[in-house]
């Protein structure tokens, strides 16, 4: 079980170290988190997403935050709105229907079918006229958002964090891969893919988000 003791007072500590807005994406949650969650709610959460939570980021949500500072731009706040039930506040996550949560990861798009798109990309030097390749670029990127960004890619995981520039960070719910981080780069071209330790060991949510913490500090001469 992950030890989150003292974790949010190390995080809103770093507000007032000077120069620690240089951190990356401290300009954007200011080091500041959302209150944790009371364990109702959380079984609420829960209940509502038909997904048990893994472990690490249940007690991260219970005594560090809901969400706010964290790595990059930050992890998106999780909230209850009414009747409505609950929504992470972050780019393209407003309108998911709960139920995609319970399903199996990775969802049940193709994976495979993106690597075909990509495959049939149009260059340059195939097209005689430039007004063809323009066409058939702009109808290869349509089919290419089609096939990337089919919701069932990211069914049974959760988007966490806005890493810029379109690209996001997942934690998996379900499936084998329960409880490791992916990362998103379908905007590049690329495809989700799990992050990896140095080592080449999978990252959890513990791991990704206390190493976030620990490189935060050394930036800012804190030792730790």
């Amino acid at each position: 079980m992950t030890d989150w003791t003292g974790v949010r007072d190390r995080v809103l500590a770093l507000a007032a170290v000077p120069g620690s807005n240089e951190v990356f994406g401290a300009r954007a949650h200011g080091f500041a988190l959302d209150a944790p969650l009371a364990a109702a709610e959380v079984a609420d959460l829960e209940a509502w997403l038909d997904v048990d939570l893994p472990e690490d980021y249940r007690s991260f949500l219970l005594h560090v935050g809901a969400g706010g500072a964290g790595p990059e731009y930050g992890i998106f706040p999780v909230r209850r709105e009414g009747s409505a039930g609950w929504h992470w506040v972050g780019e393209l996550l407003e309108e998911v229907e709960p139920g995609i949560f319970a399903e199996l990861f990775p969802g049940g798009a193709d994976p495979t079918a993106a690597v075909a798109v990509l495959a049939e990309r149009p260059f340059q030097e195939d097209f005689d006229d430039l007004a063809d390749l323009d066409e058939a670029f702009e109808a290869w990127e349509e089919r290419l958002g089609e096939v990337q960004y089919d919701p069932r890619r990211t069914a049974g995981a959760v988007g966490l964090c806005d890493e810029g520039c379109g690209m996001m960070a997942w934690l998996v719910v379900t499936g084998s891969e329960r409880g490791r981080m992916w990362r998103d780069d379908r905007c590049n071209g690329t495809d989700l893919h799990p992050m990896r330790d140095t080592d080449g060991s999978p990252v959890d949510f513990a791991s990704w988000y206390l190493g976030w913490l620990a490189a935060a500090e050394a930036a800012c001469g804190l030792d730790r």
